[in-house]
């Protein structure tokens, strides 16, 4: 009997060391992504900045990203590639506050996003593969079969036949 209970006892013990441990990498994960979501803002920022004011611009010409990225590269490591500082200057741009990107996205579904021009179909894509979940592929596949667009249109013509059926 003293056996079970000990076992019983180890049991919830590793369950309880197992929990906390589960937590506390989810917890460190959000707190890295996002570090590093505020420090690509804020790169970008001072990409946009820098070109605004045109010193660096004019002494670079368009070779700004490209010479910039060389730099990066040599002083911080890989990750500052051009296309990569070019997404960085870009998610400036989309969100000029960058709070107002979910937490619970990563850097690469931001890439995802910030391809899309239109504010109201970013905002929709950002928000439900926040609420359903979505990993990057799931976004991207759901981006290019045009989502948005088909619900929208969807919208659109059930909009449509009430008000036409009303006249």
């Amino acid at each position: 009997m003293d056996e079970i209970r000990l076992n019983t006892l180890l049991e919830d013990l590793i369950l309880n060391i197992e929990k906390t441990v589960k937590r506390a990498k989810e917890n460190l994960a959000s707190v890295v992504n996002n570090t590093m979501t505020e420090t690509y803002w804020l790169i970008g920022k001072y990409i946009v900045e820098s070109e605004q004011n045109g010193n660096i611009k004019a002494a670079y010409g368009s070779k700004l990203l490209t010479t910039l990225s060389k730099e990066l590269t040599l002083r911080l490591g890989k990750g500052y590639s051009r296309p990569n500082l070019n997404n960085m200057r870009k998610f400036y741009l989309r969100y000029p506050d960058y709070h107002s990107v979910s937490d619970k996205l990563s850097w690469s579904h931001i890439c995802e996003l910030i391809k899309i021009d239109d504010d109201l179909e970013r905002s929709f894509y950002e928000k439900e593969a926040v609420s359903e979940k979505w990993g990057v592929r799931e976004l991207q596949r759901q981006m290019e079969t045009a989502l948005f667009l088909r619900l929208q249109r969807a919208v659109t013509k059930k909009e449509f036949y009430h008000w036409h059926r009303k006249e």
